[in-house]
Parts: structure tokens; C-alpha cells; sequence
């Protein structure tokens, strides 16, 4: 039986996070004021009082006890909110961060693209940077050169490859650094959404690189993202953090929906759909009931992704309606609309009687 490429066995990471106390927040003082305090805390000590403005320190866990392993060629979409680990755990992947315990077994090479730069020297030119990122992934100079041209032309920085990187803008500086951590070769890529400072057009590129570098090369891969389409298109399974523990690891689906689903309203099915369509209710009209039925026909308070689903709305008029118009909108959780359907766009005229 072959090893796995990543073995993450109860790893945990603890900070500890300044305070000062008093009620005080922390700012800059003058010299003035700081030995004023100074003085202050002296009498207060030798008269057995606490001092004022006493530092404190809080044991913070963004790791606790997480677990999973990756087999060699999987590509794992890690999700999760923001602050619930996932940067901490790519930092200790790489090896940038020590973890407080547990343990990690990593079977070749990783190059990591957690933000803007990462790796790179701002004083060195684009060139010498791609030559010191490929000796530190423990490439020799003859493989780097034979990847050199590919690197340059999937980068777009050929006219500035000499130019010092710290005169590059962050998409230039971005660019780089994806062509470099994904044409190297390296058995293991670690990437968190730094993805998103590129263009448009470049992260369409650099998803299709990651696609053809998991499928054709067998590299192993593990993606952070907020892009749920993203996560969906190139992973082969999900790992769903949430405060720091693992809350699902498995099917990429799965996690997707589960990530999608946190934070969902708990309460009955079509209160907050209700409160929504309420504002918008004609004279002598009344917005009774609406849900969200399942392929069944069943009321249900989420979906799963790609299921169909239908909406039910139910209005009682005090008089009689010829053809009621209603418009049904459905937007994303990032308040974008993707569809607006009216009855009458569809050839549904609605038509109500009194009491019903």
C-alpha cells in the first residue's frame, strides 16, 4: 500500500493574543504619558494594587485536532469561513508555521502560493527570482532553464523579466508566482485564494493550468477558495473547516453544501421567504404561504446542488384579480441576482378570487 502524499494526524495550532486590560484600548503614547503610567503603577504596586492598564494574554486555538490524509493526484478544495484555519493550516504545510502538536508527513516536494510575492525577493528581478524559487524547490539549474520559456509565456512578464519585482504591480507579482509554483513541478501545490488578484481572464488560465496539472501530471493539490464553482470544477473532494476542526472531509459536493448551508436560518420553512415578499403586496392581497419544495413535492428548508426544486406561493385576495402579476427573484448568498422570472414572461396568467 502506498503512502499518502499528505498525513495530517491531530494537528493544532495555538496563538497567543495580546489584551490590555483597564478598559483601556491599546494605543501609542507620549513619552510624557508612558512615564506618567510608569509612576502611576509604581505607587499602585508598593500599596498592593493591581497596576492599571496590566497586560494579559489569551490562548486563541485556530487548530484543533484536525486529521485527514491526501492521497497522491487527489485535488482537495479546502472551505470553510473566514478565520476558521485554513490559511494557518496551508502556513504549516509549507512549513512557514510551526503547529503547537500533532504531526505531518509530506512524501515530495511543495511549493506553496498563499499570497502575493510569496517566495519572491523584492530586490531581484523577475529572472533571478524564477532561478531562486526553482533551487529552493530543489531544482537544478539545467531543469529550471528547460521550464524557463514556458514559465515566461504562461506569466506574460517577458518585457519586464529583468526589472526588480518590487516595481511589479500585485497582478504582475501574482502571475509570476502561479507560473513559477505550477511549471517547477513539484509533487505537492498548496494555493489560497491569492488567485483572486489576478484578472479575469488569468485566473480562467491558471484554474485550466491546475486542472491539466492534477488530471495529466498526478500532482497533488490542495485549493482554498471562496469560489464554490471553482472548488466544484477542479477538486475530487472537500475538506469543510469550521473553528478550526474538521466538520467534513469526503465527497467535494458534499462539502460545498454543507459550507453553503452554515449560518442558514433555522426556523420554520418560509418565514424568511415571507418577510421578503411581504413588502411588495398589493391592495386587497395578502402573501399567505411560500415554500420551497423539493423533486418530491416536500417542503424543505435547503437543497442539495444541481437538485431541482420548485416554489410554492400562497395569496388570498379580498376581491377579484383577471391576472395578477408576480415576479420571483433568486439571488446568491453574495446578494448577486442570477434569475428574475415573471408569470406572464412564461405564459402563466394568475388568476385569484375573492377568498380564496
Amino acid at each position: 500500500m502506498t503512502e499518502p502524499a499528505i498525513l495530517v494526524e491531530n494537528l493544532k495550532k495555538e496563538f497567543r493574543i495580546r489584551h490590555l486590560g483597564g478598559g483601556k484600548k491599546f494605543t501609542y503614547g507620549t513619552l510624557a504619558e508612558t512615564l506618567s503610567d510608569g509612576m502611576t503603577n509604581l505607587f499602585r504596586r508598593v500599596r498592593g494594587l493591581e497596576p492599571l492598564n496590566q497586560v494579559r494574554w489569551e490562548q486563541f486555538t485556530a487548530l484543533d485536532d484536525v486529521s485527514f490524509d491526501v492521497e497522491e493526484g487527489e485535488v482537495i478544495g479546502m472551505v470553510g469561513r473566514n478565520g476558521a484555519g485554513k490559511s494557518t493550516a496551508l502556513k504549516i504545510l509549507s512549513r512557514i508555521m510551526e503547529p503547537t502538536g500533532g504531526r505531518i508527513v509530506l512524501n515530495g516536494r511543495v511549493a506553496s502560493l498563499l499570497e502575493v510575492g510569496t517566495g519572491f525577493h523584492p530586490e531581484l528581478t523577475g529572472r533571478e527570482n524564477i532561478y531562486m524559487n526553482g533551487a529552493v524547490l530543489g531544482m537544478s539549474r539545467r531543469e529550471i532553464a528547460g521550464k524557463f520559456d514556458e514559465i515566461v509565456e504562461f506569466a506574460g512578464v517577458d518585457r519586464f523579466l529583468d526589472t526588480p519585482v518590487k516595481r511589479y504591480s500585485s497582478g504582475m507579482t501574482v502571475r509570476l508566482a502561479f507560473a513559477v509554483a505550477a511549471h517547477l513541478e513539484p509533487e505537492i501545490l498548496l494555493v489560497d485564494e491569492v488567485l483572486a488578484v489576478g484578472d479575469a481572464a488569468f485566473q480562467k488560465k491558471c484554474l485550466g493550468k491546475m486542472g491539466d496539472v492534477a488530471s495529466s501530471e498526478g500532482r497533488t493539490i490542495i485549493f482554498v477558495s471562496h469560489s464554490m464553482p471553482a472548488i466544484q470544477r477542479l477538486c475530487t473532494k472537500g475538506l469543510f473547516l469550521e473553528q478550526g476542526q474538521v466538520a467534513y472531509f469526503g465527497e467535494v459536493e458534499e462539502a460545498v453544501r454543507r459550507y453553503l448551508s452554515t449560518g442558514a436560518s433555522g426556523g420554520e420553512q418560509g418565514d424568511d421567504l415571507l418577510a421578503g415578499l411581504k413588502e411588495h403586496e398589493v391592495p386587497d392581497s395578502a402573501i399567505k404561504r411560500c415554500m420551497i419544495l423539493n423533486a418530491d413535492g416536500l417542503p424543505c428548508p435547503e437543497l442539495r446542488l444541481g437538485e431541482p426544486f420548485s416554489i410554492y406561493v400562497e395569496i388570498q385576495a379580498r376581491r377579484d384579480f383577471a391576472d395578477l402579476a408576480l415576479t420571483l427573484s433568486i439571488d446568491t448568498a453574495n446578494q448577486i441576482r442570477v434569475v428574475t422570472l415573471k408569470n406572464h414572461d412564461i405564459g402563466y396568467p394568475l388568476k385569484v378570487n375573492a377568498g380564496e
